[in-house]
């Protein structure tokens, strides 16, 4: 208890601004409490007390992962952050007036994630603030500001963030189309960041800027993964706004985003999210998350960035030791310059012919069994591969994923097999029934077979995508694609042939797995002869 008092009164003492890196190992707790509700020592790892295994990071700030890891003075300000209750408005006006001391922009603002903010901003720009049109959303009914244009390049699987709201989206691929589509209906632009001076981009931000700063139209760039910048450099090129995700490169909370620029149309978006009510109840940012986003920003001006890429090339330099004399390796470290997930990547290239294992089987491997890494896989060139990203790796890592690496692509493989003859014949069309994971549906496979090998079409509740793949022996493989803007689902079956049957499981990528059976469709082909009109009807 004396500890406790201790730490808290600390706390109370301090700013938390400028907490110092080392603080969080004072306030760290002693102790932790296991699933059997006893407590155990602090270096025991708590996902592992719930039989989940964690994963040593070379793939990036991915949030299926976990994002970043929030930094020592984050953790420290969002510890003592929960402490004291607050007004929260007066907590938004103050995080705000001392983003904009930090940053330069007019104001900020913290959201409960990039997406979030997108959500937010967008309600702020159909409403302007007006609380009767707020709580109308998303029936945009006789508004004035119904549609958000949006560059074909940028669409992208977020902006659902922006649907949310029920406007109409309207995408651009030239500046005549954009010019075209701006109107007093015209919400705002939303644009994924780019960097001046690309020949190849027909709408960059300074070609937008100069057709809707007239207008009063806002744009919003989406920053998502990218490095901070001070001054910021999309606000300094004529954007509106800009969003940053709090769990990438800044290291904050991974459940928070940071919104800068305009102040008004910052107000707005506040206003659009929780606490009020409205569209946005469901996005809470806590006071935690609010002064932890601070002390990240806080804590950007004053890390030794330098310090740390050349920490992230050592590690990579361990892993390339590492794997050196591992016969058939090409290997290359590239140091990317754009603002977006800027951390140095080593390629790791081979043959596969040759080492009989592809970058993907050697992610998967890797990715499955302890210890275990997530690592990415590339193809290119008749090679084949992996990347490791160093940004997120912690200290110790470099060594466990060089041992590993070399342990995997030292080993001697034989070539995959042949395929076997499939069991039965598979092209036509197939009912599919889907059980999901609380609905089913009826679907449809549409097949062509050459062999081993199936192409065609799959049928899903609304999409038809794009089918390919084979089968061995009994075993049945289809990859299907649907790709739109701002849209994209990959569906992998993997069933087994019997009596006339294909049973087995769908991995729906990101949206976890289903079960599904076909059975060849009873609906007969139509078999008949008909006509061929010799001119233009005589009846209708």
């Amino acid at each position: 208890m004396p500890a406790e008092m201790n730490r808290r009164a600390l706390l109370k003492t301090l700013g938390v601004i400028g907490l110092s890196a080392e603080l969080p190992g004072v306030l760290r707790s002693e102790t932790i409490m296991d699933k059997a509700n006893v407590m155990m020592p602090a270096d025991a790892n708590i996902f592992r007390s719930i039989g989940v295994e964690p994963i040593i990071n070379c793939r990036g700030t991915f949030t299926i992962i976990g994002g970043s890891l929030e930094l020592p003075a984050v953790r420290a300000a969002m510890e003592a952050a929960s402490h004291d209750f607050i007004q929260y408005d007066e907590l938004a006006e103050g995080v705000g007036k001392r983003l904009a001391a930090i940053t330069g922009a007019e104001w900020g603002m913290v959201s409960s994630g990039c997406a979030a903010a997108l959500k937010h901003l967008t309600a702020a720009c159909v409403t302007g603030g007006d609380p009767e049109k707020l709580i109308r959303i998303p029936d945009l009914t006789e508004f004035e500001k119904t549609e958000v244009v949006i560059p074909i390049r940028s669409r992208n699987n977020y902006d659902h963030a922006i649907r949310n709201i029920g406007v109409h989206i309207i995408d651009v691929s030239t500046r005549e189309e954009l010019e075209a589509a701006l109107s007093s209906r015209t919400a705002m632009i939303y644009m994924l960041a780019d960097a001046p001076g690309q020949p190849d981009n027909p709408l960059s931000l300074e070609t937008i800027v100069s057709l809707t700063k007239s207008r009063g139209i806002p744009v919003v760039v989406d920053a998502a993964a990218e490095v901070l910048t001070i001054p910021n450099v999309h606000l300094q090129r004529g954007a509106t706004i800009v969003t940053y995700s709090g769990g990438k490169a800044i290291c904050g909370p991974q459940c928070a985003g940071l919104i800068l620029g305009d102040k008004a149309i910052l107000s707005s978006a506040w206003q659009a999210s929780s606490p009020h009510h409205g569209p946005g109840r469901d996005n809470k940012v806590g006071r935690e998350e609010m002064m932890g986003m601070l002390a990240a920003v806080e804590a950007w001006t004053t890390r030794d960035h330098a310090a740390e890429w050349k920490r992230w090339l050592g590690w990579l330099d361990i892993i390339r030791q590492r794997l050196n004399g591992v016969e058939g390796l090409t290997m290359n470290v590239f140091e990317p310059t754009q603002l977006s997930n800027k951390s140095p990547v080593l390629s790791v290239s081979w043959d596969p012919g040759k080492l009989h294992l592809t970058g993907e089987e050697l992610a998967e491997e890797v990715g499955r069994s302890a210890p275990r890494i997530a690592i990415g896989s590339m193809q290119r060139d008749g090679m084949t591969g992996v990347q490791i990203t160093t940004g997120q790796m912690q200290p110790g890592n470099a060594e466990i994923v060089g041992d590993r690496l070399r342990a995997a692509l030292s080993q001697k493989r034989t070539p995959a097999p042949a395929l076997a003859a499939p069991v039965m014949p598979l092209q036509g069309q197939w009912d599919v029934a889907m059980q999901f994971l609380s609905g089913s549906g009826k679907h449809r496979f549409q097949l062509t077979q050459d062999g081993n090998w199936l192409q065609g079409n799959y049928h899903g509740t609304y999409a038809v995508m794009e089918a390919e793949g084979y089968a061995d022996g009994e075993v049945f493989r289809l990859k299907c694609s649907y790709r739109k803007p701002g849209n994209q689902l990959v569906y992998i079956f993997v069933g087994r042939c019997q009596d006339g049957r294909i049973e087995g499981d769908v991995h729906l990528g990101e949206y976890r797995t289903a079960r599904f059976t076909a059975t060849r469709s009873a609906k007969p082909s139509i078999k008949r002869r008909f006509v061929v009109p010799g001119g233009p009807p005589l009846a209708t």
